[in-house]
């Protein structure tokens, strides 16, 4: 007894107090704190942008989390585990088996999985509305929908606009219809990760009209797949316009498309334009098809970069009519690869009209049936075509030291974090966690993260980056705990550090001046530790240390009211000789490298360390 009222003395007074809160002391939170006040001799408290990214969990949970970890429980647990320590977990839609013998029209319409929707239907539309609109995460899947209908039409507006992840699958859509048609308007635009596939869409379809309008627009990252889509139809239509314009690293496949098809008219208008490196990958596209007119118009124009892959595009195929009209006129030329295109076809008919450099054809149709117009080789006389890339030169987005000046107006980018929002877990239970791409399906297992979803795909590609090789100068770790984050940290610039972020978006895609300029580290050339989000289950920072940089902060003003609105932080890189031609600092700023410093700013949750003055 005596000793239960002396623990409950001293227990208040291990309640450690940060930002006028209490803390748990047993809690994630308190122990990150405490190795921060161990490990740094700056200032005494956490930056609370920081602390705010700890596991939330109390310290029962987090001791539960800990024990499902070592027992190899979690995927039995993960669920209950997903919003109480804020984990990246895609959404499990419950099956939907509606029938719907009327026409239908959704309105608002999220997170569910259609089986066997409007099968046999004959006849009438069903219309989509603001599907899954400004969702966070999304999975939706679609699985024999609109199976052998007749002339029934499928109308899908806004899908999965304003998503930040989203996985789309349509699974035997169309099988079998014949007549009607299928329109996608604005689908996944504005989307930060699309992870969309279309498998076995429409095959065996007769005179089905298929129009892809806005698709995946100013989108950022992920992938998107179709697979056997329009096989062995007959005279199906498909029209994509505007795919993938301005967006980000957008990788798109299309394996067996139309093939063994019957007078296909596919025509793509518009393919990756104004878009920042676009993969886009065709294998056995219109194969053994008979009859079929493709066009592609205005092909990756525009473009930064970028790499195509044509592969047995056309082959074996009866009196194809292929015509390629303004391809590949990038801002940044990339790369083209066309093998066993048109080989073994009848009567084909190829065309390329004003085409780009850096192409290599292996195996294609005989030349008689190829037609080169306005070619342009890397030796060709004729001038590079000047374009304005949205994306290699966004204002805003790189700049020189010089502008960071009081009183300068300037663009300032978009610093918006559009990662799902995570926390750390405690470092006992990261720890205990594979991380490397060795243990990559042992990793889907523990997150349950499908073979072709957007979680495998962001796991794979992070884990990916974090076991790169370090640039020329580089030190590089991916933290997995707030303590390793310290720990890296620390060990680069040593004890007596400052953790510094970009206070909030404020000034995001305007133009603001500039306010009172203070050089970090005493305005010295020095080394930094910068540490940028990595999407991946639970949050994971890649952290890398880079010599003969200046850092600053200054305030960010409204240019009308001149009030302060913001306060920034921006790292210079005063060599920038291995960095790539390519690289969009250049583009924006007109240089080379090692020719210019290069200025950016740190954006919404990317922060720096940098030495106490």
């Amino acid at each position: 007894m005596a000793a239960f009222a002396i623990w409950s003395l001293v227990l208040p007074l291990l309640v450690a107090t940060v930002f006028g809160k209490e803390i748990n002391p047993f809690s994630p939170k308190a122990s990150v704190q405490r190795y921060w006040s161990q490990q740094v001799a700056g200032p005494a408290k956490i930056p609370a942008f920081l602390l705010d990214k700890a596991s939330p969990l109390d310290a029962l949970n987090s001791a539960l989390l800990r024990r499902y970890v070592e027992q190899n429980t979690l995927p039995t647990h993960l669920r209950s585990f997903c919003d109480a320590a804020r984990l990246f977990c895609l959404p499990n839609p419950a099956a939907s088996l509606e029938k719907h013998s009327d026409n239908v029209d959704f309105a608002v319409y999220s997170g569910q999985n259609f089986s066997n929707y409007r099968s046999d239907a004959v006849g009438g539309a069903d219309n989509f509305k603001n599907y899954s609109q400004n969702d966070n995460v999304v999975a939706d899947t679609f699985t024999r929908y609109s199976r052998s209908s007749v002339g029934h039409g499928d109308t899908f507006t806004a899908y999965l606009p304003n998503v930040n992840v989203g996985d789309g699958e349509f699974s035997s859509y169309g099988i079998g219809a014949s007549g009607g048609a299928g329109q996608f308007a604005h689908y996944a635009d504005n989307i930060n990760v699309p992870n969309i596939q279309f498998r076995t869409y429409e095959s065996d379809g007769v005179g089905r009209n298929r129009d892809f309008q806005t698709y995946s627009d100013q989108a950022n990252a992920g992938d998107q797949s179709f697979r056997s889509y329009g096989r062995r139809g007959t005279g199906v239509p498909t029209t994509f316009s505007s795919y993938g314009e301005s967006s980000n690293v957008i990788g798109s496949t299309f394996n067996n498309y139309g093939e063994s098809g019957t007078r296909a008219n596919d025509s793509f208008t518009s393919y990756g334009h104004n878009g920042n490196v676009p993969e886009n990958g065709f294998r056995n596209y219109g194969e053994g098809g008979n009859g079929g007119v493709d066009s592609f118009a205005s092909y990756r124009d525009d473009a930064n970069v970028g790499d195509d892959s044509f592969t047995s595009y056309g082959k074996h195929g009866v009196s194809p009519k292929l015509d390629f009209a303004n391809y590949g006129q990038s801002a940044n030329v990339g790369t083209d690869r066309f093998k066993g295109y048109g080989q073994g076809a009848t009567g084909a008919q190829i065309g390329f009209k004003i085409y780009g450099v850096n192409n290599s054809f292996g195996d294609y149709a005989d030349k008689k049936s190829v037609s080169f117009a306005s070619y342009t080789t890397p030796t060709s006389a004729t001038p590079a075509k000047t374009t304005t890339n949205k994306w290699a030169v966004a204002p805003g987005k790189f700049f020189r030291e010089k502008m960071l000046k009081t009183g300068t107006v300037m663009p300032m980018p978009d610093i918006r974090d559009r990662m799902p929002p995570r926390s750390f877990l405690p470092r006992s239970v990261s720890e205990k966690l594979p991380f490397s791409s060795s243990k990559l399906g042992e990793l889907k297992q523990l997150f349950e993260a499908g073979d072709d979803s957007a979680m495998a795909k962001a796991i794979q590609k992070t884990l990916a980056e974090c076991e790169r090789k370090p640039s020329k100068g580089e030190s590089k770790r991916c933290v997995t705990s707030i303590e390793d984050m310290i720990d890296f940290a620390t060990s680069m610039l040593g004890k007596k550090v400052e953790l510094r972020s970009t206070d909030s978006t404020a000034g995001s895609g305007k133009n603001v001046e500039i306010g009172e300029v203070k050089g970090l580290d005493g305005g010295r050339i020095t080394r930094t530790v910068s540490c940028h989000q990595s999407l991946f289950p639970y949050m994971v920072y890649y952290c890398h240390s880079v010599p003969v940089v200046r850092a600053y902060e200054a305030d960010i003003l409204d240019v009308d009211s001149k009030k302060k609105i913001n306060h920034g932080v921006a790292v210079c890189h005063l060599d920038t000789s291995a960095w790539g031609p390519s690289h969009g600092a250049f583009l924006a700023l007109g240089s080379k490298p090692g020719e210019i410093e290069v200025c950016h700013w740190i954006f919404e949750n990317d922060m720096v360390w940098v030495r106490s003055s």
